[in-house]
């Protein structure tokens, strides 16, 4: 098959997190002197991980001073709300129906990312969970996939990475993966995906599915 491995991005692909980091936004600027911020002002800013994301709304001095806010309620609510986007658990349990190794990778704080696959019950789909601080990298640098890659004994030719975010495609492009496919139930458009270079765009995992029968019924034939 042209996929042996697929790599999924959490938030925005997989899972609707973005209650739970517009709520720990709202938490954490106004006690630093900061409004709280709107629910798009947010959904723009994230998909570089919680740093590069929190520079969008304080300056880089007061970075420390603002995760420190963040972090400890982000601990205690980050599972109040989060939702599993509609045909994640289809398209996970077929794709390990058809041998295809699925795991998560994603600039989203990786013990963060683990707690939450655990209580949406996806973890038994998933052969890994990368994250941010897992390691040195985040996306798209490529020895984040390569660390991937590595752990998950496969290879980039073979893979294919589910993603929501130009993020997503250079992470790809830089980790010479087969391909880059987008849906747009995250933070971008589909011109803005289309722009960056995305292979496919897809309103949401159920078409993406459709889609990757297709091609593995391509495959066979």
């Amino acid at each position: 098959m042209r996929f042996r491995t697929v790599l999924f991005d959490l938030d925005g692909t997989l899972v609707d997190h973005l209650r739970a980091i517009h709520r720990s936004y709202c938490h954490t600027l106004p006690q630093l002197g900061y409004p709280a911020p709107s629910f798009e002002a947010v959904r723009n800013s994230i998909g570089g991980g919680l740093e590069n994301a929190m520079l969008k709304f304080v300056p880089r001095e007061r970075l420390a001073e603002a995760l420190a806010i963040y972090r400890p309620y982000w601990d205690r609510t980050m599972l109040d709300d989060p939702e599993l986007m509609p045909g994640a658990i289809e398209l996970l349990t077929w794709l390990g129906s058809e041998g295809v190794v699925c795991a998560v990778f994603s600039n989203k704080h990786g013990p963060s990312g683990r707690r939450l696959c655990a209580h949406l019950g996806i973890t038994p789909h998933l052969a890994a969970v990368f994250g941010a601080q897992d390691t040195p990298w985040v996306k798209p640098q490529r020895e984040f996939a390569q660390h991937a890659l590595e752990r998950l004994g496969a290879t980039a030719a073979t893979t294919l990475l589910v993603g929501d975010s130009p993020f997503d495609v250079e992470a790809a492009r830089n980790g010479g993966f087969a391909a880059c496919w987008c849906v747009t139930t995250g933070t971008h458009r589909a011109e803005d995906l289309r722009e960056a270079g995305a292979n496919r765009i897809f309103s949401g995992l159920p078409a993406l599915q459709v889609e990757l029968r297709r091609d593995f019924a391509g495959e066979r034939r």
